[in-house]
């Protein structure tokens, strides 16, 4: 669930304490076009890795660009990025491609980890549906975030919940994927809802 580094604070043998920096994974994932490769550059204290290639002829047969029209460029394997919560703790976030040709990278991109943010286009809502059924009955927990773009009209959190049938408790939180402290506000409640859920789960496992 989450990969740690010991770092020793000490200058000498006996007088240094050990401290533990914890890094969590988490997945962005969503529709095509959904602005997923857009989030993980926002919010991205590094210069993210990308994995983009054109779209091509032969993508157009496949790919539906309905409501992205202007989009040129395709994830094909994965975003990658990192962002500092806090002192101790980061995220690790992996994009995921929207495409169904790509789910095969799904299962691989989820091992180990906390949670999910599904991006999610009032516009074009049905195509975040794979993704929430893939984290629901995986069990992993997952925040969807409406990108809010520009001329689309504006939903509640609560319509948007009903309107994908979510799971009671699962967040619903409005987001600009292109503003970097909108972005880090998503990130935050995930991991807010996550350690509520592994925390209930363990409580369970032990009762």
């Amino acid at each position: 669930m989450a990969y740690e580094r010991s770092e020793s604070t000490g200058s000498g043998a006996g007088d240094g304490a050990d401290t533990t920096a914890l890094a969590l994974k988490i997945l962005v994932a969503g529709g095509f076009g959904v602005g997923k490769t857009t989030l993980v550059g926002a919010v991205s204290e590094i210069r993210p890795l990308r994995t983009e290639e054109r779209l091509s002829r032969a993508g157009e047969l496949v790919d539906d660009t309905g409501g992205v029209d202007q989009k040129t460029t395709t994830t094909v394997a994965m975003d990658f990025g990192r962002i500092t919560i806090r002192s101790g703790l980061s995220l690790y976030l992996f994009g995921t491609p929207g495409q169904d040709r790509f789910w095969f990278l799904w299962d691989e991109l989820s091992q180990g980890a906390l949670g999910a943010v599904v991006l999610a286009d009032t516009r074009r809502l049905e195509d975040c549906f794979p993704a929430v059924d893939y984290f629901e009955h995986r069990k992993i927990p997952f925040v969807v975030a409406v990108n809010c773009f520009t001329g689309a009209r504006t939903y509640g959190a609560h319509e948007v919940s009903r309107a994908l049938d979510l799971d009671r408790g699962t967040p619903v939180v409005l987001c600009d994927a292109r503003d970097r402290e909108s972005g880090k506000e998503v990130l935050i409640r995930l991991v807010e809802h996550a350690g509520r859920m592994h925390t209930a789960r363990l409580l369970d496992s032990v009762g």
